[in-house]
């Protein structure tokens, strides 16, 4: 089973404040690219894994999905998104990545955000995404860059010059890595770009876009604190579709 740190009082009571969850997806700065990244969803059946608030499920609603099943191991969680949404086409179940076994073909669109990284075994929630997916379905997912949380302490630095630094070690030794994060000893499980890549190719999906996520121009003028975003990546977003 996965680490259910979302249902720790502490830490989901300074997660609901950050501003993605405050002002949902416009309090998110990459959502705009994952925007760019998502097809047109109306009349599609939308598989929501790792839901959170509903926030992303309100939206394909709203983008015209025929239903959107939303997914998430904390009750916290699920029992906000329930809360805040009034429409008997979005279904919120509480279920563990780790198990969860989708029925086939039951689904157009499988989206994600920042979860699979909570996830062990990657490979085998990529094949079961894929036997879920209907012909020609989309796999749209963000996680945590590797280079973001490779190293075993994950913070700036500052280099010779005085200029912030992400350290990046021990990039290929794969697997746990435990950060303190709104709570002690977040669990997260790290992966090298080219596994990540290469595990949704062996599972028998096509790729069709990968971002590396850094703040546009714009974005930064609005919100200056987010030039520090161009030292290094801090998320990875994927499109994929089903071959």
């Amino acid at each position: 089973m996965a680490q259910n740190i979302y249902d720790n009082p502490d830490f989901f009571a300074g997660y609901s404040q950050l501003p993605r969850q405050v002002h949902g997806l416009d309090g998110a700065p990459e959502w705009p690219a994952i925007r760019a990244l998502l097809p047109d969803v109306a009349e599609k059946r939308v598989a929501d894994l790792g839901c959170g608030l509903g926030w992303a499920a309100r939206w394909f609603r709203e983008q015209g999905a025929a239903s959107v099943a939303g997914f998430d191991l904390s009750r916290n969680m699920i029992a906000r998104a329930r809360a805040g949404t009034s429409d008997p086409a979005i279904d919120y179940r509480i279920a563990d990545l780790e198990v969860l076994d989708l029925p086939e073909a039951a689904f157009d669109l499988v989206y994600s955000a920042l979860a699979f990284h909570y996830v062990a075994d990657f490979d085998r929630l990529m094949r079961m995404i894929h036997r879920a997916l209907a012909p020609n379905g989309n796999l749209v997912f963000t996680i945590e860059h590797p280079i973001f949380m490779a190293a075993a302490h994950p913070h700036w630095t500052l280099d010779e010059d005085g200029r912030k630094t992400w350290p990046v070690n021990g990039y290929s030794v794969e697997g746990e890595r435990r950060t303190d994060w709104l709570a002690r000893g977040v669990l997260k499980h790290h992966r090298t770009l080219a596994t990540t890549l290469n595990t949704l190719i062996g599972a028998g999906f096509a790729l069709r876009r990968v971002e590396e996520f850094a703040p546009t121009t714009a974005q930064i003028a609005e919100m200056p604190a987010l030039a520090e975003e161009l030292e290094r990546p801090m998320m990875l977003l994927v499109s994929a579709q089903k071959a």
